[in-house]
């Protein structure tokens, strides 16, 4: 827990983090909440609207991050800067032995075939599936909260997994939830090979217990992977 206390005059003032490490924060926020503004990247770190410009716009001059326009609600207004990370900064993310994987899987895919890209694809995904189980274990929780347990999952197994909820107020049958991913640990692969994606999106079936869809993947170029998942729905 954290609890202020008072600096004794001897102890000199903390010194001010480094501008590299402030632009990580602001990296790691536009890819976790994407689209975000620079206003509530602010808001999240405390620092001035002008300081985090002009953070966004070194990353933007380092093709990191981009700028999305999103239109206002009803189409009132102008468009609003959104800001989200590049393909560029998803494989600066990424593993540096990338290739390595890539000829391994495309020798296999020569030797076994699709069925055995499949099962390697599975087993990318065992420990998401592990910390699920125990997560939920003993625990009958309704699809809304194994939702929110599948992105939290997601998050600790370094996906950068988020949860957006949609249709609030309404009747059950309408509202939803989107699993959001800003980063894929396996970046690369699912864009060569489908089958990462194509089991993964299963899984989230299986996990939740209902029909799932996507609705973008980082490997088709999207900035975020969106599980759509119906809540009206068993």
């Amino acid at each position: 827990m954290y609890s202020e206390r008072p600096v004794p005059a001897h102890d000199a003032a903390p010194a001010p983090a480094p501008a590299e490490g402030t632009r990580e924060r602001v990296l790691q926020l536009v890819l976790t909440r994407g689209p975000v503004s620079a206003a509530e990247i602010g808001r999240e770190l405390e620092l001035t609207a002008a300081a985090v410009r002009r953070h966004l716009d070194a990353l933007e001059e380092e093709s990191l991050v981009a700028v999305k326009l999103v239109s206002a609600a009803r189409g009132a207004g102008r468009p609003s800067r959104r800001y989200v990370v590049t393909q560029h900064a998803q494989r600066r993310l990424g593993d540096d032995h990338l290739s390595v994987a890539v000829d391994a899987i495309d020798r296999l895919a020569e030797l076994g075939g699709e069925g055995e890209v499949r099962r390697l694809a599975r087993g990318a995904f065992r420990d998401v599936e592990r910390r699920f189980d125990a997560a939920v274990a003993g625990v009958d929780l309704p699809l809304e909260e194994r939702t929110a347990v599948l992105a939290r999952v997601l998050d600790a197994a370094g996906f950068a997994g988020t949860l957006r909820h949609l249709g609030e107020g309404l009747a059950p049958t309408l509202r939803a939830d989107q699993v959001c991913q800003g980063h894929c640990p396996l970046q690369g692969l699912p864009a060569r090979y489908p089958e990462f994606c194509e089991e993964e999106a299963a899984l989230f079936a299986r996990l939740l217990g209902v029909d799932v869809r996507r609705l973008s993947t980082l490997a088709t170029g999207g900035h975020v992977c969106t599980t759509h998942v119906p809540l009206g729905r068993t």
